[in-house]
């Protein structure tokens, strides 16, 4: 399916996109009032934020890596779970800064040695202020029209989500391999659309959506990777024992059932306009961190649909939000219409029938051009969150 008819349903929205997550939601915004502005030492065994609260606004964290391997560094809610915001694959001796707008309310910062377990918490509050930023009425608007649009964008993909993942479990569990196989990287689009604000319920994504590869010792595997490893055997290898057929309608029924979990939690969301111009950076984290590399799909090879859909999530974002961006930089208004273009030149180039060539099958020379695209649009969406703020 070509980006145009992709987003159809989303233009007609006037939508704008995810994310209540933001992945890799790096910002260069500075901040005027040194009471909103922090550091982060980021180390293989602390994280040391240079203050514990803040006036409501924006809020920006400088997170430096003191330590000896990759690290990510979060804003969370005061379930520990919700994602306000979040920066990551911060490499040793490496910077990267995050910006927010939070309102008054108890918080968390987290720093994530190695990006694996829980992290190293904090509590961070922040209170009420009468210095907040106020938007002129008619940015206002904008900003309120971009907020329901993008909430419609992003329930309409859960709903759709929903549908085909009770098609696909359907499938599997009847032992319709080859349409099971089929339906995969189609139902996993709607995922991939919204990742960033699947990824903020931090309960539902490791059981729906980890990799055997990111498995911690004792840790079940179940998901979409478990059941699509059962779905290409001879990828997994000749040692590989299939599912029985109880254990595929245990593994079906547990992800239909999260799937709904997740879809009655994202029918009930709000948004803010910082965390739709992070999740468009975070959804091209995304693709650097696991589509560019192949490690995604590891068996399906069906890399190519989640890379189209993380990048139709993140131009939709763009586009909710560019008439401020417009007004308040109007040259990197210009530059991301140009890098989103050249991005999706180099995936359509990619099409196979209504898909996608398999990332087995697309020569070295052909990814290195992907992320090399990756990498030019990431640098400038960087700048979306403070263009907005």
């Amino acid at each position: 399916m070509k980006r145009s008819s992709a987003l159809a349903a989303v233009s007609a929205l006037a939508v704008l996109a995810p994310v209540l997550a933001a992945c890799g939601t790096e910002s260069t915004a500075p901040s005027d009032d040194a009471t909103r502005a922090f550091t982060v030492n980021a180390s293989d065994d602390a994280c040391d934020v240079s203050g514990d609260t803040a006036p409501a606004g924006t809020l920006t964290f400088t997170v430096t890596n003191s330590g000896s391997v990759v690290t990510e560094f979060y804003v969370l809610g005061d379930d520990g779970l919700r994602i306000l915001g979040e920066v990551e694959n911060i490499g040793p001796g490496a910077s990267n800064k995050l910006t927010v707008n939070a309102p008054d309310g108890d918080y968390f910062t987290a720093c994530k040695p190695g990006m694996k377990g829980d992290g190293i918490r904090s509590a961070f509050t922040v209170t009420p202020s009468g210095e907040q930023p106020a938007l002129a009425a008619s940015d206002q608007e904008l900003v309120d029209q971009a907020l329901t649009n993008y909430a419609s964008y992003v329930k309409d993909q859960s709903a759709q989500l929903l549908a085909k993942t009770s098609r696909f479990v359907d499938l599997y569990k009847a032992g319709d391999d080859d349409g099971a196989r089929a339906l995969y990287p189609v139902a996993r689009t709607h995922w991939e659309r919204i990742e960033t604000v699947a990824e903020s319920f931090g309960d539902l994504d490791p059981k729906m959506d980890l990799r055997e590869a990111d498995l911690e010792p004792g840790q079940e595997w179940t998901g979409w990777h478990r059941i699509e490893k059962d779905l290409w055997p001879a990828e997994a290898g000749a040692d590989y024992r299939p599912l029985t057929a109880a254990q595929r309608v245990t593994y079906a029924d547990d992800l239909l059932a999260n799937t709904r979990t997740l879809d009655g939690r994202v029918q009930k969301l709000t948004y803010t306009i910082d965390q739709v111009a992070n999740g468009s950076r975070g959804l091209l984290e995304e693709v650097a961190t696991g589509k560019v590399t192949g490690e995604e799909e590891f068996w399906s090879h069906t890399d190519l649909w989640d890379f189209q859909a993380n990048v139709d999530g993140a131009r939709v974002a763009f586009e909710g939000v560019e008439p401020i961006v417009e007004t308040n930089d109007p040259e990197l208004a210009a530059e991301l219409t140009k890098r989103f273009d050249a991005l999706q030149e180099l995936l359509d180039a990619q099409r196979v029938g209504d898909g996608f060539a398999l990332y087995t099958d697309v020569p070295p020379d052909q990814i290195k051009q992907l992320s090399d695209a990756v990498n030019a649009l990431s640098e400038p969406l960087s700048r979306l969150t403070a263009a907005v703020v």
